[in-house]
């Protein structure tokens, strides 16, 4: 009866999953701490290099960076955790201990599989909630060159559009395309004039821009002729760019990390119905499911540490195995991911494939090491 439990003993249980969370925490912790002072020691400068900006600005930073790096480095953290986690059970021989009681390898590994799926489940609760709002603001934030900080969550940083011939850059634009984008307005706007070769002859600047219905009105806008090499200030209101709409923004700028689930599935819609391809987004769609998933491979991955007598000195090489088959994982994804923005996968396949061909890898290896 003991091989049909998948948790034969509470006290089991509770006592490998808490050693296992508090290591998760633990590694987490190092990880993030060592990689977000240097990545300030990288953006401190930057950071304090606009007017005004002080110590509150770098923890502001701190604090829109701190939640990409948890994301990031989680799953790394969970397959660190379970190598340390299963060494220690086997160098103490408690490993031994309850396969002599007659548990299966899958029942030892049991309360870390638990661990990781509620560690899943909160990786996807807290990229949706938490970390596609700071990847939006800081992105703004540093469209703006660490400026004043951006308060709308619905900020797009750094948007081209085609114009004709000619081309409107915006280092913002925020507010809804909703009520014929009467909202929405540009921040830093630039629109490029092109001859008929594709020579910039005129750059015309302003602070701000807002839709006109057709096109965006400047607000004191400044004109560079290319040519003289002149500045001149234009009067306000003039319209640029008339066959740029609002629509058009949404469909340029769709940041994946930056949106939600729902929002995103919105904005390829949107895109879809605009006759452009979504493969790229529609791979980042369903990636968002799996990604968070990859904590629940860890510990199958890491578990070549866990079985093996710790005496026949093979330790080592068994934990440099799983670190070696967690990180190929990693790297598999990426690979399958970018593939997908090409169009070699579909983008089912680009997000889904590595998850299930290294669960069926750690299952071989898990059976064929066990003993």
């Amino acid at each position: 009866m003991v091989q049909l439990e998948f948790f034969p003993s509470r006290t089991m249980t509770i006592y490998i999953a808490k050693m296992f969370a508090v290591r998760i925490v633990a590694v987490l912790l190092m990880l993030v701490l060592v990689l977000q002072m240097l990545d300030l020691l990288g953006e401190s400068g930057k950071v304090l290099g606009a007017p005004g900006n002080g110590q509150a600005q770098l923890l502001t930073y701190v604090s829109l960076r701190l939640p990409q790096l948890v994301s990031r480095f989680l799953p790394y953290s969970v397959l660190l955790a379970t190598i340390i986690t299963l060494m220690g059970l086997n160098q103490n021989s408690e490993v031994i201990a309850m396969k002599a009681a007659g548990l299966s390898a899958h029942q030892v590994l049991a309360p870390l599989f638990l661990v990781a799926a509620v560690t899943s489940a909160a990786t996807f609760a807290f990229n949706e909630r938490v970390v596609t709002r700071s990847s939006a603001t800081l992105k703004a934030w540093q469209a703006v060159s660490y400026g004043a900080v951006p308060v709308d969550s619905g900020v797009k940083a750094n948007v081209w559009l085609q114009d004709g011939s000619s081309v409107l850059f915006a280092k913002s634009i925020t507010g809804p395309i909703t009520n014929g984008g009467k909202a929405m307005v540009m921040t830093g706007p630039s629109w490029f004039r092109r001859d008929a070769t594709g020579m910039v002859t005129e750059i015309v600047t302003a602070n701000t821009a807002v839709y006109a219905n057709p096109g965006w009105r400047f607000d004191a806008p400044v004109a560079f002729d290319v040519q003289s090499a002149r500045k001149s200030a234009l009067p306000g209101g003039q319209v640029y760019a008339r066959s740029v709409e609002p629509a058009q923004v949404l469909i340029s700028k769709v940041d994946a990390d930056a949106e939600s689930l729902p929002q995103l599935a919105r904005s390829i819609a949107a895109v879809r119905e605009a006759g452009h391809r979504t493969s790229e987004l529609e791979g980042k769609w369903w990636h968002k499911l799996s990604g968070p998933l990859s904590a629940m491979l860890m510990p199958l991955l890491g578990a070549t540490a866990a079985f093996g007598l710790a005496r026949s000195g093979h330790m080592f090489i068994r934990a440099v195995i799983g670190m070696a088959l967690g990180f190929a994982y990693f790297v598999v994804d990426n690979a399958a991911l970018a593939l997908g923005n090409f169009g070699g996968y579909p983008p089912v396949l680009a997000a889904w494939a590595p998850f299930l061909l290294f669960l069926l890898i750690g299952e071989t290896v898990l059976i064929r090491t066990e003993e």
